[in-house]
């Protein structure tokens, strides 16, 4: 099955060999977009539960990565795992600060 048109939330587009659309806000307009907007985050968290067992350091069930006080506290004392985006300005603002 192949796709007649990529609809992305955003402003561009990957390089991918279909017809592609950039929408920004597109979870606000398609109906396509705002689904898949919530699959992948419902598959993302269940992802970070998972990964709460090799990490339990940081309490991912609990925040699901999102930078709350307690993940942003538990980089502070621990630093960052190998899982952890350090290009996600968050992340990036606890490493600064050492």
């Amino acid at each position: 099955i192949l796709p007649d048109e990529v609809l992305i939330d955003g402003k561009q587009c990957p390089d991918l060999a279909y017809p592609m659309t950039a929408i920004i806000k597109g979870d606000n307009s398609e109906p396509a977009i705002a689904a898949a907007s919530i699959i992948a985050k419902v598959y993302r968290d269940a992802q970070m539960i998972a990964l709460d067992a090799d990490y339990p350091m940081y309490g991912f069930a609990k925040h699901k990565g999102y930078p709350t006080q307690q993940h942003l506290e538990a980089l502070t004392h621990h630093g960052a795992s190998e899982i952890h985006r350090r290009s996600f300005a968050p992340v990036a603002k606890v490493l600064q600060r050492g």
